[in-house]
């Protein structure tokens, strides 16, 4: 986090331009396995050797959904206490992730408006997802609805 303030942040605690970096993670083969067992997605791509060796990949991949998932903890964390929602997310999956890659996260603040409905407001984050070479693997962009109280 480029900022001095601690979690779990308030809608008025976000600024635009804020920035966050997350820890790095080696992907692993239980990853997949459990991500496939948790979603019930057992493509052949994510989990069978032999097919997966036929693609254009060369070798299994991880789930993309599981890529986001590895990483959103460390967002979901920055407002433990003080989302209220998620509302949406865009997303591309720009290259493949494999067993034994390590990713980490860099998110930016881009936007946030006020909804004094909620006592909070929606904030907008740009995220990169990137790989061990610095390539990005995954872009998206979140919309959140944060409180402008701690509830604990």
């Amino acid at each position: 986090m480029s900022s001095n303030k601690t979690p779990p942040l308030t809608f008025d605690d976000f600024e635009i331009g804020m920035k966050f970096v997350s820890p790095r993670i080696t992907v692993t083969d239980a990853h997949i396995v459990l991500f496939a067992g948790l979603s019930g997605d057992f493509n052949p791509l994510h989990v069978d050797d032999i097919f997966a060796k036929k693609t254009i990949f060369g070798s299994r991949i991880a789930h993309g959904l599981l890529t986001i998932t590895l990483l959103s903890g460390h967002m979901g964390m920055l407002v433990a206490g003080t989302a209220i929602a998620f509302l949406e997310m865009h997303t591309k999956f720009l290259k493949p992730v494999r067993v034994g890659d390590t990713i980490y996260g860099e998110a930016e603040v881009i936007d946030k408006k006020p909804v004094e409905k909620y006592n909070g407001g929606v904030v907008t984050i740009r995220s990169l997802i990137k790989n061990q070479n610095n390539e990005v693997v995954v872009e998206s962009e979140s919309k959140l609805l944060v409180s402008r109280v701690r509830m604990y």
